[in-house]
């Protein structure tokens, strides 16, 4: 991290004194900003994997509340970029976990895995009584890592432009850490993947891994390995699978947040496959599981009635309580982040289904959260449960929109009111 930022600030140096040169007066966020600097961020967060990179994965699923757009474009590029332990770590982590001799319960141990991300990655294999399995193996110190990488995160997004002056993300950085720990212990997703498998069990629309406790610990989670495509494969399919797809998916959401009171609040497009045989969804990673209050999930229903019913104080109301903004957050500001809401609700109040194809909604919603994001005098942090909430909800949308699905948005969110 320390030769990270040595970078970065070598960078600033030689692009001021080079702009110096050429007469122009350099702005320290455009110092910042650079895409040599980009390139040193991105390319020292992968190398280092654990916490530091799961941290800039989740940022850059902001929606420029937070974080400026530059900066959320640059930690964007961190979503499918980990790079995984070379085999002798790997054989010294089942090494602990399994003890040393543990190859013998295989007929066939894939060394290279076929996933890897920020915290673990995952391989497939055989055992000796013939079960296929997809075993997730974590890396080595990320647990005891996670506390000092988020607060060297920290201070680099303290750097000097990055944020406006005087926020205070000291919330989001405490629920990132608690995140974290929780992702990095494989007995709680273990717990999370049990759950949702009783949940939807029996679903025709949703298929889930099962747990395979005997080799299964804190630090390797053992799955049945489901044949799948990714998700996108849907893109080619006829339109009433993609809008089945979308319609699922969105209803699932909806479920977690108003019946199951747990949300798995990682939108990344890796956690969902198809099932090519029986056309259902594959559900896969629960380590970003977090539970809903129910008093916030009510808050949230009293929300959609409001805007669906266009209850102007009731929908100030709602998103007070759930911390869209403060009471001392100035009227402007207040009345832009109520306009975004009131635009995002649009697609719930038409009686024809929402086409995510074609609607320039998302351009819309994204030119008004930079208009956020760039006005450094509004210094209010929503709630980590909030973000994560919308993280996950942005997340779906773009997914729909990547399917050109056609959604009943109405009908789907009617019976949770």
């Amino acid at each position: 991290m320390g030769g990270i930022v040595a970078g970065i600030a070598g960078g600033v140096v030689s692009g001021g004194l080079r702009q110096l040169a050429q007469g122009q007066r350099p702005g320290l966020q455009d110092l910042l900003l650079t895409p040599s600097n980009a390139m040193r961020l991105t390319s020292g967060l992968a190398h280092m994997r654990g916490a530091a990179l799961k941290l800039g994965q989740m940022l850059s699923m902001d929606s420029g509340i937070v974080l400026s757009p530059q900066l959320t474009s640059i930690l964007a590029t961190l979503r499918d970029d980990a790079r995984p332990m070379p085999p002798d770590q790997l054989r010294d982590v089942l090494n602990g976990e399994w003890g040393t001799g543990w190859l013998a319960r295989f007929r066939r141990f894939d060394v290279r895995p076929f996933a890897a991300a920020s915290i673990g990655q995952v391989h497939r294999a055989e055992t000796r009584d013939g079960r296929v399995l997809a075993i997730k193996v974590q890396y080595p110190g990320v647990r005891a890592s996670i506390d000092s990488d988020v607060d060297n995160m920290a201070a680099i997004l303290r750097l000097p432009g990055l944020l406006p002056k005087g926020m205070d993300i000291s919330p989001l950085l405490s629920a990132a850490k608690s995140q974290l720990h929780e992702e990095a212990d494989y007995a709680a997703e273990a717990a999370h993947l049990r759950r949702f498998g009783d949940l939807l069990d029996g679903s025709t629309d949703f298929i889930l891994p099962r747990l395979q406790d005997d080799l299964s610990t804190g630090r390797v989670l053992a799955m049945t390995y489901v044949e799948s495509q990714a998700i996108d494969t849907l893109e080619s399919a006829p339109q009433p699978v993609r809008d089945r797809a979308a319609a699922n998916l969105i209803d699932l959401v909806l479920r977690e947040l108003f019946n199951f009171h747990a949300m798995q609040t990682d939108p990344n497009l890796a956690n969902y496959r198809v099932d090519p045989k029986t056309g259902r969804i594959v559900l896969l990673d629960f380590g970003a599981v977090r539970a809903v209050d129910p008093a916030l999930s009510q808050t949230f229903r009293t929300l959609l009635n409001a805007a669906l019913d266009r209850d102007a104080s009731a929908i100030h109301a709602a998103m007070l309580k759930i911390g869209y903004f403060g009471p001392a957050t100035a009227p402007q500001h207040q009345a832009l982040i109520l306009r975004m809401f009131d635009t995002a609700m649009e697609p719930l109040r038409q009686d024809t289904p929402f086409d995510f194809g074609r609607s320039d909604l998302l351009d819309r919603l994204r030119d008004m959260g930079l208009a956020i994001g760039t006005d450094r005098d509004l210094m209010h942090v929503p709630p980590a449960e909030t973000l994560f909430l919308h993280r996950k909800i942005g997340g779906m949308y773009l997914l729909a929109a990547r399917l050109r699905a056609r959604v009943d948005l109405r009908a789907l969110v009617t019976p949770y009111r």
